[in-house]
This record gives C-alpha cells, sequence and structure tokens, in this order.
C-alpha cells in the first residue's frame, strides 16, 4: 500500500529527529526474518538505548540530506528492503546488537551506515559493530589504572607482614624458652 504525501513527510520528520539524535546509525538486510525475529531483533536494540525503524530508503535520504549529511546513493544501500538502527547512547551499541544478533540469523545482514557524517561501508559497519562498548572500555581502564595500585600496595604489605611474622616468631620463641 502507498503512502500518502502526509505520512511520508511525517515519516521524514520523525527520521530527521533520529539523525539529530543519533551517535550512529547503520542499516541492515532483513529480508527472511519471522515477526518473532524481528520482535526479538527490536526488543534488544531498544535495551541497548538504539531504536530500530523499518523506512522507505528514499525517505531515508531526504532525511539525511535535509540535515545537511552526506549524500546517501542508491549504491551505498542496494536493491534490498532494509530496516535502520539508530544508536542514541553510543555510536557501537546498536551495530553491536545487530551484529551478535546476525550470529544466530543468517538473513540479518549488516550493509552499512553512517558515523560523524561519514558514509560507512558494510566492512567498516561490521568493523564498527566489533569494537568494545563504552561501558566496556571503561572498564577495561579502570583495571589497567587498578592494576599498578595493586601491586604497590602487595609489595609494600610483603615486608611489613614477613616482620610480623618475625616478631610472632621471636615472641613464641621467647615465651617458650621462658617457660
Amino acid at each position: 500500500m502507498a503512502l500518502t504525501k502526509v505520512q511520508k513527510q511525517a515519516q521524514i520528520t520523525e527520521l530527521r529527529a533520529d539523525l539529530k539524535k543519533a551517535k550512529s546509525l547503520v542499516w541492515l538486510k532483513y529480508r527472511g526474518l519471522t515477526v518473532l525475529d524481528v520482535s526479538n531483533l527490536r526488543r534488544r536494540v531498544r535495551a541497548k538505548n538504539a531504536k530500530m525503524k523499518v523506512a522507505k530508503k528514499t525517505l531515508l535520504r531526504i532525511a539525511a540530506k535535509e540535515e545537511g549529511m552526506t549524500e546517501i546513493t542508491d549504491q551505498m544501500m542496494g536493491t534490498e528492503p532494509l530496516a535502520f538502527i539508530f544508536s542514541f547512547e553510543d555510536e557501537v551499541s546498536g551495530a553491536k546488537v545487530v551484529f551478535e544478533f546476525s550470529r544466530e540469523n543468517d538473513e540479518v545482514k549488516l550493509t552499512g551506515g553512517l558515523l560523524n557524517g561519514k558514509i560507512l561501508s558494510e566492512k567498516e559497519a561490521q568493523e564498527l559493530a566489533k569494537l568494545l562498548s563504552r561501558e566496556e572500555l571503561l572498564a577495561k581502564f579502570a583495571g589497567m589504572i587498578q592494576s599498578p595500585l595493586r601491586n604497590f600496595a602487595s609489595m609494600c604489605s610483603t615486608p611489613l607482614r614477613s616482620f610480623a611474622i618475625a616478631l610472632k616468631e621471636v615472641a613464641a620463641k621467647k615465651s617458650s624458652s621462658a617457660s
């Protein structure tokens, strides 16, 4: 069923708003998924503060152009219907969810994206999905900072522990020889 002009304009407005808020955008092929699979993917995407939207590619191109973004061509998106994942929390969360979902479902495939105004190829979109998330990077960084401090504390406590053990043994010897 064809969309009316008013419906198309409403979708363009919604896409423009999502493009403004999104830190990244990836698109994926989803043809062949069951309704249950699509619902499961949407749920996973929402859990990562991202949004999955199925829209006409032409409407997305118009919205991106109106937002002053890099022009997206037909060759970049291909001929199959696409779903778009807008990541609002960080740049990799939406792409990561899709990439993990694609391991379970052969029908899903990342085919491109948009990051910081730059168009991502299929390979670049998949590399984006493989990056560590912000939380993972922060945890790794905290571990790196904590490790030298832990080692230093251990080195400082070892001589004190040895000294305390030696004092205890001397005290034990003196108390046993005094008896």
